[in-house]
């Protein structure tokens, strides 16, 4: 049975075309006597993330929740809202090849919509990456109230770039993300690294 093609991109930030070296923050870490990665391990505790990611409680009021989970583990709050906020400095860089693939399909006549669970400053992002107009949507979960993999989600990402579900092709690092989206009808494919990306490419033939 020949393969649906799709006719529109929805792509995913952290982890597809925005990475993060996690040795980064490790001599920052080490040097307020904590494990390497063990801010991020914090930061990603569901009870602190989901409601960021939701849009209920601000990216700066994520970070105090932060510092006050880590404050017993560094000598008190002060010093914890310090770590944080230098901790949150650094953003990862933009993977070149995968801003490529974006343009590239935007330029055949592809829509691509930036598909991620972002806190309340993923526009601020995108622009000190330069990336305000690489897109033709972007779809936020802080903004909508809802997150991947839930279908809500996919919907208003699919409405974003006026397509229907069955030719929106998601592309994300995530199982349970790229399973959520099949559920909802869309077509999905999970990334591992640049070498994906002519498959990417591929899909948009004729």
């Amino acid at each position: 049975m020949k393969r649906q093609r799709p006719t529109a991109l929805l792509i995913d930030l952290d982890g597809v075309l925005r990475s993060y070296d996690l040795r980064v923050p490790g001599p920052l870490e080490a040097a307020n006597g904590l494990d390497e990665g063990e801010i991020l391990a914090v930061a990603s505790d569901p009870a602190l993330l989901i409601p960021a990611i939701l849009g209920r409680v601000s990216r700066a009021g994520w970070l105090t929740d932060i510092a006050v989970a880590l404050a017993d583990r560094v000598g008190g709050l002060e010093t914890a809202e310090k770590l944080v906020a230098d901790w949150d400095t650094y953003r990862g860089e933009i993977v070149p090849e995968v801003l490529d693939t974006v343009e590239f399909l935007r330029a055949c006549g592809v829509p691509v919509a930036l598909c991620a669970n972002a806190t309340d400053d993923l526009r601020d992002d995108l622009e000190r990456f330069g990336l305000s107009d690489a897109f033709d949507a972007v779809v936020s979960s802080a903004e909508i109230g809802s997150v991947k993999p839930m279908p809500e989600f996919y919907r208003a990402a699919c409405d974003a770039v006026d397509t229907a579900p069955a030719f929106c092709l998601l592309v994300d690092d995530t199982v349970r993300n790229i399973a959520g989206a099949r559920a909802a009808g869309l077509l999905g494919f999970r990334y591992t690294g640049v070498n994906d990306l002519a498959y990417v490419r591929a899909a948009f033939d004729d």
